[in-house]
């Protein structure tokens, strides 16, 4: 096993054009601007190429339509550009869903993760010029670890699993698997895990963008239960450094919690966003010209649009990440505080109708069938 730095890092990032995925590969290569990256994606339901959009201006950006599964797809991309280093966020993510059909998330995130285990041990360390340096860095989430309660403690990388969703335990499996692989034939891994992430491309389904777009609609803000579940909240450029600094610094085989440091409430968010939403109407008339159908436009305080429904089966109440570590290993700390990261995101979503009216209307999976001759 070689564990000699990595001077030039050719990346295949999975999933990358996903929320996170596609936030990394703007971040990586506005940093790395003469490196390698490979943005590897099925292109599935939250999959939208146009979250890569700008990159090709990069020489060393490729894009490859294919799903982690397809072993010699894979392979090719990374014997064909010579990566050493593997992102992995390619994964099913959506809690609800995986309550309706786990299926799917077993297929992506166990067996596809899987897949690319073998893929780099074969290249890396059986190859005829094995062992090479190289890196496979594994995204990960806090709901691994379970729940806590609200006097307990935050996650530690050490905290015992717990997973109770079907998508947080195929996680869970992933995260073993690739442990595995280390500790067993000696693949280089690291591991983060991550609390909840909001910023740009933020699939609307998810909470924070839900909000922002049924306000510009004037429909219910649909809050689950009492709306006291609790959640640590990572700016999504934030979480990109924080990988990065895993790339460029982390330890051979160790997991890094990536926080927010910044628990709230579920309600508490929804008050913060309609605040924020009131006041940006309220402050600049525009937005009321291009949005006349929100509920500020109409005279109503967004908070009015406040509904509660009934809670998800097998609802986490708290999760809260320990950060610590990343911090004094590797001088690591979110950069962007709630509110204004709030205030950008926002902003973002009312700058960017065309991205999300594309995602909501179902536009943008026509495209895409069309451009990738799928169905």
């Amino acid at each position: 096993m070689s564990t000699t730095p990595i001077a030039d890092k050719r990346l295949l990032v999975t999933g990358a054009a996903g929320f996170i995925g596609g936030n990394f590969c703007h971040h990586w290569l506005e940093t790395h601007p003469q490196g390698t990256l490979i943005a590897y994606d099925a292109l599935t339901y939250a999959g939208n190429p146009h979250n890569l959009d700008g990159l090709e201006k990069y020489s060393g950006f490729h894009f490859v339509h294919g799903d982690i599964n397809d072993a010699a797809l894979v392979e090719n991309s990374m014997r064909s550009h010579a990566i050493n280093v593997i992102v992995h966020f390619a994964a099913e993510s959506h809690v609800d869903r995986s309550i309706h059909d786990p299926d799917a998330f077993i297929q992506t995130n166990i067996v596809g993760t899987h897949t690319l285990l073998k893929v780099a041990k074969a290249l890396w360390l059986d190859g005829p010029k094995g062992p090479i340096p190289h890196r496979f860095h594994h995204i990960s989430t806090d709901e691994v670890y379970g729940t806590l309660a609200p006097q307990d403690p935050p996650f530690r990388e050490d905290t015992p699993y717990a997973p109770n969703s079907p998508y947080a335990a195929s996680k869970a499996g992933s995260d073993h698997l690739v442990r595995a692989y280390r500790h067993t034939y000696g693949l280089n891994t690291t591991t983060s895990n991550c609390s909840n992430n909001y910023g740009p491309f933020h699939f609307p389904e998810k909470l924070i963008p839900l909000i922002i777009v049924n306000i510009l609609h004037n429909k219910p803000l649909p809050i689950y239960g009492d709306g006291r579940q609790i959640r640590d909240w990572l700016y999504v450029e934030d979480h990109c450094r924080g990988i990065a600094a895993i790339l460029e610094q982390g330890q051979e085989g160790e997991s890094y919690n990536i926080g927010g440091c910044n628990e709230w409430t579920n309600l508490d968010i929804v008050q913060l966003i309609c605040r924020s939403m009131d006041d940006l109407f309220a402050s600049q008339p525009h937005w009321a010209t291009q949005y006349p159908q929100a509920a500020p436009a109409l005279g109503r305080k967004s908070a009015e649009l406040i509904e509660y429904v009934r809670d998800r089966p097998g609802h986490d109440r708290r999760y809260a990440i320990d950060a610590r570590k990343i911090t004094q290993e590797l001088g690591f700390a979110p950069a962007v505080d709630f509110p204004t990261g709030i205030q950008d995101t926002i902003l973002w979503y009312l700058e960017h109708p065309q991205w999300w009216q594309q995602v909501m209307d179902g536009s943008y999976r026509k495209w895409v069938d069309k451009q990738y001759r799928r169905g």
